[in-house]
C-alpha cells in the first residue's frame, strides 16, 4: 500500500481527527484505491500516531460509507458504482435547488457578495490546478447557500451526500480547465438570479450545475 510522505498533517487536531481528516482525503483524491486494503500498523507510522487513533478513524469512515471494517480480518476502501453517479446526484440536485429557490427570496446584497467572493477563490483554485481546494471551496459555495435557506432537514441530507459525491466530483475537477470553468460559469448564472430575487431560474440554473456533471461522469467513468 503505497503511503505518500510528502503530506502536511493537520494542525490543532487530535491523533483521531488527523488520521480521519488524511486517510479520508486520500480515498477521496485515489491515493487508496477503491478495494484497497488498508493495514493500521502502516497507516500509524506514515501519521505518525498509535493504531488506536487510526482504528477510531476508520469506524468514522465506516459510517461515511468510506471503508468497510471485517474485525480481525481486513478494512478496505469500499469501491464506487457507477450507478450511484445518477442516484447521488439526482438527489443532490432537488435538494440544492430546493435550497437556492428559498435562498433566492431572502438573500441580501452583503451574502450575494460573499458567495461571489467564493465562487473567486474557485475559479483561481481551478486555474492553478489546486483540485481539491477547487473541491472544498465549490462545497463551500453551495453549503453557504444550503445555510441561508434555514431549512436542517435540506443541509441534513446535504452533509450526508456530500461526501460520498465528493469522490466523483474530485475526479471531473481532474478535467480538462474548460470543463470545470462551466462549473464558475453555472455559479454565476446562480448569483445574478439570486441578484433579481428570481426563484425560479436559481432553481433551475442549481439543478443544472449538478446535473451537468453527472451526465459528463457518466461519459469519463
Amino acid at each position: 500500500m503505497p503511503i505518500p510522505k510528502d503530506f502536511a498533517l493537520p494542525v490543532r487536531m487530535s491523533a483521531k481527527e488527523r488520521a480521519f481528516s488524511q486517510i479520508q482525503r486520500w480515498i477521496i483524491d485515489g491515493t487508496l484505491q477503491p478495494g484497497e486494503k488498508l493495514i493500521d500498523a502502516e497507516m500509524a507510522e506514515s501519521l505518525g500516531v498509535s493504531r488506536t487513533p487510526i482504528r477510531e478513524a476508520f469506524q468514522l469512515l465506516e459510517v461515511q460509507g468510506l471503508v468497510s471494517m471485517h474485525p480481525g480480518k481486513e478494512t478496505k476502501v469500499t469501491n464506487i458504482e457507477k450507478n450511484d453517479i445518477f442516484k447521488m446526484y439526482s438527489t443532490m440536485a432537488a435538494l440544492q435547488a430546493l435550497a437556492a429557490e428559498i435562498t433566492a427570496q431572502i438573500i441580501v446584497p452583503e451574502q450575494i457578495e460573499k458567495l461571489r467572493s467564493i465562487n473567486l477563490e474557485f475559479a483561481n483554485s481551478i486555474k492553478n490546478g489546486q483540485v481539491y481546494q477547487a473541491m472544498e471551496v465549490d462545497e463551500l459555495f453551495h453549503n453557504y447557500i444550503v445555510e441561508l435557506s434555514d431549512n436542517p432537514y435540506v443541509a441534513t441530507f446535504n452533509a450526508s451526500l456530500q461526501i460520498h459525491i465528493r469522490r466523483f466530483k474530485y475526479v471531473f475537477l481532474k478535467q480538462p480547465i474548460t470543463a470545470t470553468l462551466a462549473s464558475v460559469e453555472e455559479h454565476d448564472l446562480i448569483i445574478q438570479a439570486f441578484e433579481g430575487k428570481n426563484s425560479e431560474d436559481a432553481h433551475v440554473l442549481m439543478k443544472q450545475n449538478f446535473i451537468r456533471p453527472m451526465q459528463e461522469l457518466n461519459e469519463i467513468l
